[in-house]
């Protein structure tokens, strides 16, 4: 029995790909043009069965658009700065670039042998400095179109890592990658204007009809666009205003009491003097900036025995409390507190004793005897205590508060956001450095584009904590591009979602001496299909649209949505695996005995199966591609990937299934190295005349196409190789007589095309086998002939009393007269009759045939 050489023959194929550049873009081609992008990876050194499935999926993708006629731009880079880099110098006393770099060359060769079609000759790494350099043009673009200012405030510390963290970057009150719980300070930031675009982002999301709604959703809510009341408090004690905002004035008449943040001016002011008040703000400074970490710290308070007047009753006085779960950089860094409509409210009113009022009804409830427990409610209603509002719904008594507010001048209807200015400033070196430097006569001064790129300093030195920028002894001493006088320059670097929320643009013209050629990429842009985590979908995805957008405002793209389609893949899980002493136990350790139990084959401990987790280094529930590759070649894993579940659901590896995959694999080459029937030379035409075997192979063949088709344009690649399964069944099947060999080749040739972009080493040894001296990759994908996907006939089932019998296979437009002659002449059903009479047969034309008899 013939048998796939996986080993040699991927090897050979990929040679003769990359020595004839089959992949490589050519941007002039007249040709529709299709852009299909994989967010690109961070080198850390060894890639994971994530990324397998990931590359696959755009892979599959790219090549099924290349055979469709399309020029296909699918390129390849490397997301290199981050703090990983500089904790490996630490750690391994080796630089960051060295250690990146090693990592590229290795992740390079791994993805490589996935038999990826990739145009490598566009590849770059984000710690090029020709990369960084273009990036920092862009930088001083944003600033001197006003996207860009500098300010000293509040920001999320990560006391491990030694940065600042953006409020996205915080994830349940810790940093994203050090895991560190978040402090807060008060340092000189950068900030990009994103708020700026607020209304265009929550806009643009109802043009993006390709991405999944979940993500849109998550954007949305994170942009956060609120209307509701800004207005102005009375402080009783000194005549001074306080400034409120509110999503919810109709709850005014249930306000218990004023809250501001512990960085709001009048706090800074009452402290000066206020030693406990002091020591207050100080403890608050300990939590996240963040709303989540705001909303998990315990509800704390300082009374500043100063209240404010009601603007509906000045006689009516709340007190201003000093609280740790109110935000300086929302609204106006005020509330009023109405405990019975908000659950923190109400935690802080029941700690410190304070007024409970229920404003809002809801539904079946007695006004006489509601009241407000341990939750506070936050439905609708009709508004009750609430004076001229009494009786009304909630909506239309907040319209009411506005437009009363507005009349009698107290306040204003206004339009707030959630979503904050992205504070891109980082503490440390291995990252794009700020093209400013600082002089005492001129100020904050942006590098002249001829100086372009600030480069990194090569001679470094991690012995010390903090940013190393910070005390290098010559790399931060300048002159003034101004003046010509001393100056420091930017020691912060950006942020590394800067550098992946514009990649995909430099993609298209990596060679340009600008940022990106802006004509080209307006032919390019946006992404046809852009495939990545859920987990992206409110950091790089929005920033990336943002930072699109920002290009556009500054001239120098006509694009405004870098992704027309969105595709996020679900994740590789596998089982868990603990011995006896509690240690993560790999896979491939893990033996089992003959009464089912496991058992670790370095030492025999015992071994306890746990749960089905996400792949993962920490738990050691992980499977290396090298090893999956070396055993049974990168299109059985590709293929494996594709098709064991939905490619947005996660994925569970199992031994067996790709077990499955690498027997397919076998049986697909068998059945064109040692076909079952007849094979025509290649370019013989299929006769007018076959066979009935051959016609009904024929047939599946053309419906296939039209299938496979329709599955991998919706990204339905689990239903298409379901779909394959099926077909190799079919041309398993006997086939012979008139046309039979002509029709074996027809049908061999699109089993190999339609397999190629998911097996494409296998499909291009099989179509060499089959006497092609063209590749695969350059070959257009089969069409369909419309009439052979057309039934003729219809399958109908026959029914005795009641119970199927039989089915037979009639012409479609066959009179019911007959029908019912080959309904009765079938043998099962004579069987089934047994003596019994026919009294009375009903035929429903292309379903169903029932036989009525006693």
């Amino acid at each position: 029995m013939s048998r796939y050489n996986a080993k040699a023959t991927e090897a050979k194929w990929q040679k003769i790909w990359t020595d004839a550049k089959i992949f490589k873009t050519d941007s002039t081609s007249t040709k529709p043009k299709y852009y299909v992008l994989e967010m690109f990876p961070y080198p850390s050194g060894r890639i994971h069965m994530g990324h397998v499935r990931n590359y696959t999926l755009g892979d599959v993708v790219a090549r099924f658009r290349r055979a469709n006629g399309y020029e296909v731009l699918h390129p390849m880079g490397w997301d290199a700065f981050g703090m990983p880099a500089e904790n490996a110098a630490m750690e391994r006393k080796v630089h960051p670039a060295d250690w990146t770099y090693d990592n590229i060359a290795n992740m390079r060769d791994q993805l490589k042998q996935v038999g990826l079609a990739i145009d490598w000759d566009r590849e770059f790494a984000t710690c090029d400095a020709d990369y960084y350099g273009k990036e920092q043009q862009i930088f001083i673009d944003f600033y001197n179109a006003g996207l860009i200012y500098r300010k000293e405030s509040w920001v999320n510390w990560d006391p491990v890592d030694n940065t600042v963290l953006a409020n996205e970057q915080v994830i349940d009150g810790r940093g994203w990658r050090s895991g560190a719980v978040v402090e807060r300070r008060k340092l000189s930031q950068w900030f990009l204007k994103i708020t700026d675009f607020a209304e265009e982002l929550l806009e643009g999301l109802g043009t993006l009809d390709r991405w999944p709604d979940k993500v849109r959703l998550m954007q949305e809510n994170w942009i956060g666009r609120s209307e509701g009341l800004k207005f102005t408090f009375e402080i009783s004690e000194t005549g001074e205003s306080l400034p409120v905002y509110t999503t919810r004035p109709d709850t005014l008449f249930g306000a218990s009491f004023c809250a501001i943040a512990a960085d709001h001016p009048l706090a800074a002011k009452l402290a000066e003097d206020n030693a406990d008040l002091k020591a207050f703000i100080e403890d608050c400074r300990k939590t996240g900036t963040t709303e989540e970490a705001i909303e998990k710290a315990e509800k704390k308070g300082f009374d500043t025995g100063l209240t404010v007047k009601h603007p509906c009753d000045p006689d009516w006085k709340l007190p201003i409390y000093v609280a740790n779960f109110v935000l300086m950089d929302y609204g106006t860094g005020a509330i009023f507190a109405c405990p019975a409509g908000d659950q923190r409210d109400l935690d802080f009113a029941r700690k410190y004793d304070l007024p409970v009022l229920p404003v809002v009804l809801p539904e079946g409830e007695d006004p006489a005897s509601y009241t407000i427990g341990d939750e506070a409610y936050t439905g609708p209603g009709k508004m009750f205590n609430s004076r001229f509002l009494d009786g009304m719904e909630t909506m239309a008594a907040k319209a009411e508060m506005i437009d009363r507010a507005e009349k009698e001048g107290w306040g204003e209807r206004t339009i707030n956001y959630r979503l904050r200015d992205w504070g891109v400033s980082r503490q440390r070196y291995w990252g794009t450095p700020i093209p400013f430097v600082h002089c005492d006569d001129c100020g904050v001064v942006p590098v002249p584009a001829e100086e372009l790129p600030v480069k990194l300093p090569e001679d470094v030195s991690f012995d010390r904590p903090g940013n190393p920028l910070e005390h290098h002894p010559t790399w931060k001493h300048t002159k003034c591009p101004t003046c010509g006088g001393k100056a420091v320059r930017e020691t912060d670097t950006m942020d590394t979602f800067v550098d992946s929320s514009w990649y995909f643009l430099r993609f298209v013209t990596p060679e340009s001496d600008q940022p990106f050629d802006g004509d080209v990429v307006d032919q390019w842009l946006p992404v046809n299909q852009y495939i990545g985590g859920v987990e992206h979908a409110i950091l790089h995805l929005l920033y990336a649209r943002f930072f699109t957008r920002a290009l556009n405002h500054v001239g120098r793209t006509q694009v405004k949505e870098p992704f027309e389609g969105l595709f996020t893949q679900g994740m590789v899980n596998h089982v868990t695996y603990k011995d006896a002493e509690g240690q993560w136990v790999f896979p491939e350790m893990v033996r089992s005995r003959e009464d089912g139990s496991f058992f670790r084959s370095d030492n025999g401990l015992d071994v306890t199966e746990g749960r089905i987790e996400k792949m993962s280094k920490s738990k050691k529930n992980v499977v290396d591609p090298d090893d999956i590759i070396d055993q049974y070649g990168a299109d059985t894993a590709r293929w494996f990937v594709l098709s064991d579940s939905p490619p947005e659901r996660d994925l569970l590896w199992t031994e067996a299934g790709i077990e499955g995959a690498w027997r397919f694999t076998q049986r697909v080459f068998r059945m064109v190295d040692a076909p079952s029937a007849a094979v025509a030379a290649v370019g013989a035409a299929v006769p007018e005349s076959l066979s009935d075997s051959a016609l009904a192979l024929r047939k599946a063949t053309h419906k296939t196409i039209v299938d496979i088709t329709a599955d991998i344009e919706a990204l339905h690649f689990n239903k298409a190789v379901a779909r394959l399964y099926e077909y190799a069944n079919a041309i398993g099947a006997k086939v012979e007589g008139d046309g039979a060999a002509e029709v074996m080749r027809e049908a061999l040739e699109t089993l190999v095309m339609l397999v190629s972009p998911m097996m494409p080493h296998l499909a291009e040894e099989l179509w060499q086998k089959l006497g092609h001296k063209t590749l695969v990759a350059e070959t257009p994908w089969p069409k369909a002939i419309v009439a052979l996907t057309v039934d003729n006939t219809v399958k109908m089932a026959v029914q005795v009393n009641g119970k199927v019998r039989d089915t037979i296979e009639v012409a479609k437009d066959m009179p019911k007269d007959e029908v019912e002659k080959i309904a009765l002449a079938s043998e099962k059903v004579d069987r089934s009759l047994d003596g019994l009479t026919v009294r009375k047969v009903i035929v429903v034309p292309g379903r169903i045939v029932n036989i009525v008899a006693n």
